[in-house]
């Protein structure tokens, strides 16, 4: 049976792939997306082109905090589900501007949140958080009972906030609300500001990569098919409360291993230059799945290496890869 879904962010990485999977389940999808100028804004754009000749698509362009955008969207309503994707992205520029993601990151989440409680039908809303609230950690897998109290950067800190304003909803509302976790998603479409595709760029380009660190750092890369997936299913499992959901490969992957993967993809060699290791970066992640595979039946099956083969045959059919 077909739903009708607000995806917030549907225009950007993540929410573009999102919207391709609702779309070709039938459902109703009303995208709220600001178009902001964090990156190429024709980027996002061309992630849409498809999507604004679809019949069930309508596109709210407008900003988290702006009262009158969000009302606009939830005319749209009643929805069956929210996903709120739309945020201030970035540990690193989040450092240079904290406010400005407190702003957009907390408060609009907020507004959504009080749209959201006004619904006669409250829907299943899904928040995405991320990986960084978990502070800095070795070894270990990161489970959800974990404390998140110590995030090294502005950006993981308004995802903490992001995750206890919507367990305030719950609490006061009976919003059933699903926090979930992503953990460094990959795959076409990916922001040019991220590492793997501001390497390959570079790389491409014969230009030096800057690498923070001695190369031994390890992320849980996760291909964003699979992420999608967990989205998805996230909409429909028996959930009446609040739950925090990680959605990662669970497969940590060395920074040093990254680059290499990269230059096999690209047939070209990297230029290296070294640097000290930058704050507010987390040095590991690692994603205990059990939960996500439990409840939601997640998983993931796009290796990293597949992954990267995916990214770089995207990045090459573009000719001419978008400038940061």
């Amino acid at each position: 049976m077909s739903q009708n879904i607000l995806v917030t962010g549907g225009a950007g990485f993540i929410g573009s792939h999102l919207v391709d999977t609702l779309l070709k389940s039938g459902d109703k999808v009303t995208v709220l997306d600001n178009f902001n100028d964090f990156y190429n804004q024709e980027i996002k754009r061309q992630n849409t082109v498809e999507h604004r000749n679809h019949e069930n698509y309508f596109l709210v362009e407008g900003d988290l905090r702006d009262r009158s955008a969000v009302a606009r969207a939830f005319s749209r309503a009643p929805f069956d589900g929210i996903i709120h994707l739309a945020a201030m992205a970035g540990v690193r520029p989040s450092l240079e501007n904290p406010a400005l993601y407190m702003d957009v990151n907390v408060n609009g989440t907020q507004n959504i949140l009080d749209q959201a409680v006004k619904l006669a039908k409250l829907p299943r809303f899904v928040f995405g958080s991320s990986s960084s609230v978990y502070g800095n950690r070795s070894g270990e897998k990161f489970l959800e009972t974990d404390r998140v109290d110590q995030p090294l950067s502005p950006y993981a800190a308004s995802k903490a906030a992001g995750e206890l304003a919507c367990y305030a909803a719950h609490h006061n509302h009976g919003l059933a609300i699903v926090s979930l976790r992503f953990f460094t998603v990959c795959g076409p479409r990916q922001r040019p500001d991220l590492a793997i595709h501001k390497f390959c760029q570079k790389i491409y380009n014969g230009e030096a990569i800057e690498v923070f660190g001695d190369g031994s750092s390890k992320r849980d890369y996760t291909f964003v098919s699979d992420i999608v997936s967990g989205i998805t299913q996230s909409l429909k499992y028996d959930c009446s409360g609040y739950d925090i959901i990680n959605l990662g490969r669970s497969e940590p992957v060395l920074l040093a291993e990254m680059i290499e993967t990269i230059e096999s993809a690209l047939g070209k060699k990297a230029k290296i230059e070294r640097k000290g290791f930058q704050m507010g970066d987390m040095p590991y992640t690692f994603a205990d799945v059990s939960k996500a595979r439990k409840l939601l039946g997640y998983n993931p099956h796009v290796q990293f290496k597949e992954g990267i083969a995916a990214f770089v045959a995207w990045f090459l059919q573009r000719h001419a890869p978008a400038k940061i």
